[in-house]
């Protein structure tokens, strides 16, 4: 992958650049992400907060809680309303939208998370890895100490 990754929203107001290299891809089948998506799941590209940066424009944010009791921030264009990006204070990563990115992101070796909620007809790829509710945090080594992870919608 070509660093920095960049990307933005539909109508080119906002802009965002990535430093580092993902953390994890997830193909999210939790209906958040169906709604948010209005599609069968979401795709979201885990990056270390302290690498993500807008570039242009400046993103709304509508704000909602999760299942595990944080408050997911939720980033769009206000012009065109394309979601780019969600955060958790919480939490020391952004989950980049996968379809704001300027290259699109390989789903190859991507994880899918809430299959249990998966829409009927959608075929996950054998040997995928799969979860049926929230996955483990990926390990941020010297990013984070330790913090409680429960049960909830992804981020």
């Amino acid at each position: 992958m070509q660093m920095p990754l960049t990307g933005g929203c539909q109508c080119g107001a906002i802009r965002y650049a990535i430093a580092a290299e993902p953390l994890r891809v997830y193909v999210c089948h939790c209906r958040e992400c169906q709604l948010q998506s209005a599609s069968a799941f979401g795709i979201s590209v885990i990056v270390p907060a302290r690498a993500f940066t807008f570039s242009r424009g400046h993103a709304s944010t509508w704000s909602r809680p999760t299942a595990s009791g944080g408050v997911l921030e939720c980033m769009f264009c206000a012009a065109c309303g394309t979601r780019v990006c969600h955060a958790d204070a919480r939490e020391d990563t952004v989950s980049i939208k996968g379809g704001s990115l300027d290259v699109p992101v390989d789903l190859t070796s991507a994880f899918h998370i809430w299959t249990s909620r998966k829409l009927p007809g959608v075929v996950i790829p054998d040997g995928a890895t799969q979860y049926p509710a929230e996955p483990p945090p990926p390990d941020l080594g010297p990013l984070r100490g330790p913090s409680p992870q429960g049960e909830g919608e992804p981020r």
